[in-house]
């Protein structure tokens, strides 16, 4: 997959845990994973843009773009 989360790595560097970030961006811990393992389809903006307040960082932080040779797809 070309889109790299790095959902971990800012939740490392907060020192945070994953189910306190869901409590304070309002969705369930469950679903937080889903984002984190990179087995979700979408993300919302505005999912997006709190994750973004709560761990005081860009989009960008989170959601990286790698390019993949066809021959790798």
């Amino acid at each position: 997959m070309p889109l790299i989360i790095n959902l971990d790595v800012m939740l490392a560097k907060r020192k945070m845990k994953l189910q306190d970030l869901a409590s304070q961006v309002g969705i369930t811990p469950q679903n937080l994973s889903v984002l984190k393992t990179g087995r979700a389809k979408a993300i919302r903006f505005s999912t997006l843009e709190a994750l973004c307040r709560v761990l005081e960082c860009q989009p960008g932080d989170i959601l990286a773009y790698e390019d993949v040779p066809d021959s790798f797809l």
